[in-house]
């Protein structure tokens, strides 16, 4: 069976008792993703083993309350709703597939939309909206696309299509509501259009944003990339922080080239400056923001979690190394494959 610390699914939800949680998840293969909900009462893993595990989670304890199934192939990542639509959660694999799934009663669960043909490889990325744009979902393909499903009030779901680079998409990643503040519009908390942050098997990072005008995805070419600084190799995961100061907007990314970056903009068209948070020992999985956004969780190499906190001088340092002890069989994803 493989195990996985609770750290490292700990960094985006509710405080959790000292010390990392060891959970024995039962899958019979590598576990890619463990995601706590709104409340950090619910942990979802997703495995190799072609399964998603449901654990019912308070305090120090935890139990298994369900095992959901339908996907094809290893399930990359999972995404929690927010709870005002319910207990929702979406997963993404290895077969192309999208599942929506929603717990219609207490352990008992139905796939709320089936989304198989909306890729033509490998889906890696999957994210939820922030609850103000209503229920919306984000995925990210190896066919070089980004797809944003929209719940409609009639039940459907509404698909629009980035197409982002060729070589494909690993990661995407929501601007937070409030990420950028309009004093002088009617409603400031509401006048930004939606906007995503994505990393690529081209090495970059992409910013997009839907035109008010056209209602259209588009490349947010009014911000440029600063050059300081820029990955190498594959851009594995990208986290957009939660907002601390009006329109100061930081995201995360990290690579297969062993370094993580942090890209800070200093007011809404300005450029994106980026900064090296560390180079690692192996390539880098994943980055996990607090809730506050003063902390990043960094996932590395095969069973490395350390915690980094900015100072206020804006230097970096790491605070914590979560202990590997029962994370000896873990492992990172392999490399999703490329459109041939």
């Amino acid at each position: 069976p493989m195990k996985m610390t609770m750290a490292t699914a700990a960094a985006t939800s509710a405080p959790q008792p000292a010390g990392p949680i060891y959970v024995d998840t039962q899958h019979d293969d590598f576990v890619h993703d463990a995601q706590l909900d709104f409340y950090g009462a619910k942990l979802a893993t997703c495995s190799s083993d072609r399964t998603i595990k449901i654990y019912n989670v308070a305090g120090s304890n935890y139990e298994h309350c369900a095992t959901l199934t339908g996907h094809e192939g290893p399930v990359w990542q999972v995404s929690w709703s927010h709870p005002k639509f319910g207990v929702i959660l979406a997963s993404c694999g290895f077969d192309g597939s999208v599942l929506i799934h929603r717990e219609t009663r207490p352990r008992e669960w139905s796939v709320l939309y089936n989304a198989r043909g909306l890729h033509e490889s490998s889906v890696n990325g999957i994210a939820f909206a922030p609850h103000e744009l209503g229920l919306m979902l984000a995925t990210a393909s190896s066919d070089g696309t980004v797809a944003i499903l929209t719940h409609q009030p009639d039940n459907s779901w509404s698909e629009e299509v980035i197409r982002d680079n060729a070589l494909g998409v690993n990661s995407v990643s929501w601007a937070p509501s409030g990420a950028y503040y309009d004093a002088d519009a009617a409603n400031p908390e509401t006048a930004s259009p939606p906007r995503l942050v994505t990393g690529g098997c081209d090495n970059r990072i992409r910013f997009w944003v839907k035109s008010l005008t056209s209602a259209q995805w588009e490349e947010e070419t009014d911000s440029p990339l600063g050059t300081a600084y820029a990955h190498s190799d594959w851009v594995r995961d990208v986290a957009w922080a939660p907002p601390l100061l009006p329109n100061v907007n930081v995201v995360a990314s990290c690579s297969e080239d062993k370094t993580v970056l942090i890209w800070t903009q200093k007011g809404a068209g300005t450029e994106w400056n980026p900064k090296l948070l560390g180079t690692f020992d192996a390539p880098v999985w994943r980055v996990s923001w607090s809730v506050t956004g003063h902390m990043l969780a960094v996932s590395s190499g095969d069973n490395d979690v350390s915690l980094w906190k900015a100072g206020v001088d804006g230097v970096w340092s790491k605070m914590t190394t979560v202990p590997d002890t029962a994370t000896q069989t873990a492992a990172p994803p392999p490399p999703p494959p490329q459109q041939g």
